[in-house]
């Protein structure tokens, strides 16, 4: 079977409300896929619907090719980890993998091994309902990977986690991949998923901004502005405003400076003998790159589902 998920002009309406509006993009095999953007923009409603919990209005969503509805054993084809609290906190760990291992014909050896690949071999006989929530992201995480599947899509995997797990969810999301799995990772944290993601797809108001790599989308972000750390930024920005420049204050004696190159920034300070200590090309984060794509997609109001 085929490492991909592929949504094709899904819609959906929740009454009065547009949950979907169009939502197309595909994932690949190989690469972790970051899926992003703010409350209501659409996230979980797709991630319900590729897995069959809910029924689009128009569109498709597959797996490998396949509606979910069609697969047999689809433990062997998807995992997800939609929500971590969905298990019976009065069974063990060990008990909670081996029921659904059982119900999808697999053995409890599949089971052992994934309690140790995710950590919990040690606290695997303890009722999960004792668990953090970022023990019960690992239990999920296992559960998600009993059929071995090609296909994993995960919401929010890092809620819960201390520093030690994140470090070890991000590596693991990575290893996944890199067996030549299709990865589809929802999240909020915008600094995890770029040590993580190969690409991401960034939606708002049930469709999709973006659908690029994480370095392309840190390139545009980035622009041409330059860095320059100064410890007089008074009379840089004034130096180089003059120069033609559009000059930012990021921090007290940092500035970015865009409309000039990094030569004619050090010519234009040096002749006006103003101080600097650092010239370089500015490199958006992640989160800048998110921010100003989504600008426009923000809604508050109460109850947004993501």
């Amino acid at each position: 079977m085929e490492a991909t998920i592929e949504v094709a002009g899904l819609r959906k309406r929740f009454g009065p409300a547009v949950a979907l509006d169009g939502m197309s993009f595909t994932v690949l095999p190989g690469q972790v896929t970051g899926f992003v953007g703010p409350n209501g923009a659409g996230k979980s409603t797709t991630m319900r619907v590729i897995l069959g919990l809910d029924a689009a209005d128009e569109g498709a969503a597959l797996i490998g090719g396949q509606p979910y509805a069609t697969l047999r054993h689809p433990l062997n084809h998807v995992g997800a980890l939609l929500d971590a609290a969905a298990l019976q906190p009065s069974r063990s760990a060990r008990n909670h993998l081996l029921c659904l291992a059982h119900s999808q014909g697999l053995g409890g050896r599949r089971a052992d091994e994934l309690l140790t690949l995710t950590g919990l071999e040690t606290v695997a006989k303890r009722k999960a309902g004792g668990y953090s929530l970022g023990m019960r992201q690992r239990l999920g995480i296992a559960a998600a990977l009993l059929g071995d599947p090609p296909v994993l899509m995960m919401d929010e995997p890092f809620n819960g986690m201390d520093p030690e797990g994140i470090a070890w969810m991000r590596s693991f999301l990575r290893q996944l991949a890199a067996e030549g799995r299709a990865v589809l990772v929802s999240s909020h944290l915008m600094s995890e998923l770029q040590d993580t993601a190969d690409h991401l797809v960034v939606v708002g108001r049930g469709r999709v901004i973006a659908d690029k790599s994480v370095a392309d989308l840190i390139a545009a972000a980035s622009g041409d502005r330059v860095r320059l750390r100064t410890a007089a930024p008074a009379e840089a920005m004034t130096v180089l405003a003059h120069a033609g420049g559009t000059v930012a204050a990021l921090a007290a004696d940092l500035l970015t400076v865009s409309g000039l190159s990094s030569e004619r920034i050090v010519t234009a300070l040096t002749a006006s003998h103003v101080p600097f200590s650092e010239v370089s090309a500015h490199r958006a984060s992640l989160e800048e790159a998110y921010m100003e794509l989504t600008r426009d997609s923000v809604e508050f109001h109460a109850g947004a589902s993501s």
